[in-house]
């Protein structure tokens, strides 16, 4: 039996303390939280300046555990990730320095600038949970959350990352410009450093842990799980796409169903909770015919989801 109100304490602090930095953008940390909750990782695209490296600093404090930040640039390397084995002269042995990836949470920052050798190195650490560093492999503590950062808008430098990587993202957010009234506030307001050095940690490990757990025991009816694979089938049939949803994009979307499903106080998820996860949960999965461009696929994900009918009732 799932403590509905025990999910629902851990949601509000996450999103209270969260919307102290990023103001107006509840959706967004919600999605971040789902991805979290399902062990998946974050992919943020967006112009410079909305707020990207501090909703992902804001979230990394509040909910605690160790973090690090990459700065990604084109001449960082694998093993600036990874970590090293060098020699201790004191010692006579060598010693392994771990890399940011051995941590709980980890930034990285602007990942479309490094070079695809740097960035292949992330595969193995979010899919495998696991770097190996000169054939000794290194599990890394749960929970385990790379939220990436990318600039879709310049693209002189940068290294656009391949389909196999961004599979391995759980979702691609947007978090766009606030309202007026929002954008004041936050203008007027103390610096948003300031606002973020102030932040602690209000959800525990013991916390995380039994809501991820429940969020695998959300009960997904066969009518629910029926109108899923329409939109997965739609996008293989449909003749504007060269690329369909994998399985493990199905995957990714009944379990974001799931968590969406806890986070709104439910033991059972409806189609709502699919359809409003599809478009962040598959448009980075697909390729249109014409070629990859990130709104277009959201687009068409979004004209797929109006086509394919909703059932009327499930549990």
């Amino acid at each position: 039996m799932i403590d509905l109100s025990r999910a629902a304490a851990y949601r509000d602090k996450i999103l209270q303390n969260c919307s102290r930095v990023i103001v107006g953008k509840e959706d967004a940390i919600r999605l971040v939280l789902v991805c979290f909750l399902c062990s998946g990782h974050v992919l943020l695209e967006d112009i410079p300046g909305t707020g990207k490296t501090m909703l992902l600093r804001a979230f990394a404090r509040t909910i605690g555990g160790a973090f690090k930040r990459i700065q990604f640039t084109p001449d960082l390397l694998p093993s600036d990730l990874t970590g090293i084995n060098f020699y201790n002269q004191k010692t006579g042995d060598f010693q392994f320095r771990p890399g940011p990836l051995l941590a709980n949470v980890v930034l990285a920052d602007e990942i479309n600038r490094a070079t695809p050798r740097t960035q292949s190195a992330l595969l193995e650490a979010m899919e495998e949970r696991q770097v190996t560093v000169d054939g000794v492999t290194t599990v890394l503590a749960e929970p385990f959350l790379v939220m990436a950062t990318q600039n879709p808008v310049e693209s002189a430098g940068t290294f656009p990352l391949p389909d196999a990587q961004l599979d391995r993202f759980f979702m691609r957010l947007s978090l766009g410009y606030m309202t007026r009234e929002q954008e004041m506030g936050v203008v007027a307001r103390p610096s948003t450093q300031a606002v973020l050095e102030e932040l602690e940690q209000t959800a525990s490990a013991e916390e995380t842990a039994y809501v991820r757990a429940a969020c695998q025991e959300v009960q997904v009816g066969q009518e629910v799980l029926g109108y899923l694979m329409d939109i997965v089938e739609a996008t293989r049939q449909d003749g504007r796409l060269s690329r369909g949803v994998s399985t493990r994009g199905a995957i990714a979307l009944y379990k974001a169903a799931q968590a969406l499903a806890l986070l709104a106080g439910r033991e059972y998820a409806i189609p709502e909770d699919v359809k409003y996860a599809a478009p962040y949960v598959l448009a980075h999965r697909i390729a249109p015919a014409g070629g990859n461009r990130a709104g277009t696929a959201e687009r068409l994900i979004r004209e797929l989801l109006d086509a394919v009918p909703v059932p009327l009732e499930s549990v």
